[in-house]
């Protein structure tokens, strides 16, 4: 009777809404892209921007810590990578990757400079940030590309926003804020679900 009882206090697949991530999953800077550490001068190279915005479940409530992850080329389009043929020409300062968390309310924030265009399989690359997002009761992760307002000519012409129809492109364009405290400032929310026209457009990874 004992042994049943333990039995019937361990976890079923259905109890298990993972992922779930330690307190220490995140360090101080995390979420800034333009210094290489929390105590690293930032790049000197590229434009700064801040990302923010919310991250929401079907029927508009907030997610609470859900992690988001960024990474992106410097301002001058290459990647400290070594897929990258010009890695050895990529900005030393930049990070190019950073990690992010949403609050109780939803909220979260990215620090970064803006990348610039590239050529991929010989086409040209808008401006623009890889991210995915992970939380409990996700499955998977969901993966997007986001995309500046500043370059709509590049953008009707990008290989990967184009995969998209034509009425939906415009749902991963980045909102501009202006500039908040002296540094331009730009706004996303996510949906992760919900019907269409409304929840954010993500790809199969």
């Amino acid at each position: 009777m004992e042994d049943l009882q333990h039995m019937r206090r361990i976890p079923l697949s259905q109890h298990t809404i993972g992922p779930f991530f330690p307190a220490d999953y995140f360090r101080p800077g995390d979420n800034d892209l333009t210094r290489l550490s929390a105590d690293a001068e930032p790049t000197g190279k590229g434009t700064p921007f801040v990302l923010t915005g919310t991250v929401r479940k079907e029927g508009g409530d907030p997610v609470a810590n859900a992690i988001l992850e960024l990474w992106q080329a410097d301002a001058a389009g290459r990647f400290r990578h070594p897929e990258d043929p010009e890695a050895d020409k990529a900005d030393p300062d930049f990070l190019g990757w950073g990690r992010a968390w949403s609050t109780i309310e939803g909220v979260y924030d990215f620090r970064s400079v803006r990348p610039g265009p590239y050529v991929e399989d010989g086409r040209k690359r808008a401006p623009h940030l890889n991210i995915i997002v992970m939380g409990i009761g996700l499955m998977r992760t969901v993966e997007t590309t986001l995309f500046f307002p500043e370059f709509p000519e590049e953008n009707a012409q990008d290989p990967v926003l184009t995969t998209l129809p034509e009425d939906l492109r415009h749902m991963l364009i980045l909102r501009d804020l202006g500039e908040v405290d002296g540094v331009q400032t730009y706004g996303f929310d996510f949906l992760l679900r919900g019907p269409r026209g409304l929840e954010t457009p993500f790809f199969e990874t």
